[in-house]
């Protein structure tokens, strides 16, 4: 009868070590990112905005896998602290665009000592993290 139940142990679970990476990585980034005076998620937004410097929230949205509720407050809070800009196009009333600003542009700077700073936390090789990079890509592909 306990057989039956082995898949149901936490220790037996793919989800629970890529949730739990998932927050410890997230709070090593968190102190930086509070120098920069952003959030986690603000701050992969504007990775996407250093890319594509215009984008549609519903193409932010995909390319990040978060849904237009979320997002929301998170452009509205970038907006204000002047790193992008948020408007109706032009073609079509119901699409919203966000535009990188200069401000935005400048905090690039920044915000590139992060990525090493991270990498040293992690206690990966560089094949390592190259494959974990891939598996996870493929994880999310397959969803």
């Amino acid at each position: 009868m306990e057989k039956n139940y082995e898949m149901l142990r936490l220790g037996n679970q793919l989800c629970f070590p890529l949730y739990a990476c998932s927050r410890e990585i997230v709070k090593k980034y968190n102190p930086l990112l509070a120098e920069l005076g952003i959030t986690y998620t603000q701050y992969i937004v504007m990775l996407v905005m250093w890319e594509e410097r215009r984008i549609s929230v519903k193409e932010l949205g995909a390319k990040l896998y978060l849904d237009s509720g979320t997002l929301t407050p998170v452009l509205k809070s970038l907006a204000a602290k002047g790193f992008v800009t948020r408007e109706r196009s032009a073609e079509d009333e119901r699409v919203l665009i966000i535009e990188l600003t200069a401000e935005g542009e400048a905090l690039k700077e920044r915000a590139v000592e992060i990525p090493p700073k991270i990498g040293c936390c992690v206690q990966l090789t560089g094949d390592e993290a190259v494959e974990l990079h891939r598996l996870l890509y493929k994880v999310l592909g397959g969803m």
